[in-house]
């Protein structure tokens, strides 16, 4: 199908995560989704390539390997 709509329980399966997962990520907006009379809706598409971008974000590191070194205080108690 072209245009591919799924439910939560869809995305659950798909995801391999618990349906409650689902709508928290629909709430927090960190899943493309949209509503329907009240209920989330996805497209398959839209998953797809989400779930392409997640997998390229994992691939380069967020944070340099060097370490910097904690601010030290002067003066004061200890």
């Amino acid at each position: 199908m072209a245009d591919e709509i799924l439910t939560v329980a869809e995305v659950a399966v798909l995801l391999k995560v618990a349906e409650k997962t689902v709508y928290t990520m629909a709430q927090k907006s960190e899943l493309p989704c949209f509503k329907v009379r009240g209920q989330w809706r996805f497209r398959r598409q839209d998953l797809d390539s989400w779930m392409g971008s997640q997998v390229k974000g994992l691939a380069a590191p967020e944070h340099p390997a060097t370490k910097t070194k904690a601010p030290t205080r002067k003066g004061g108690r200890r």
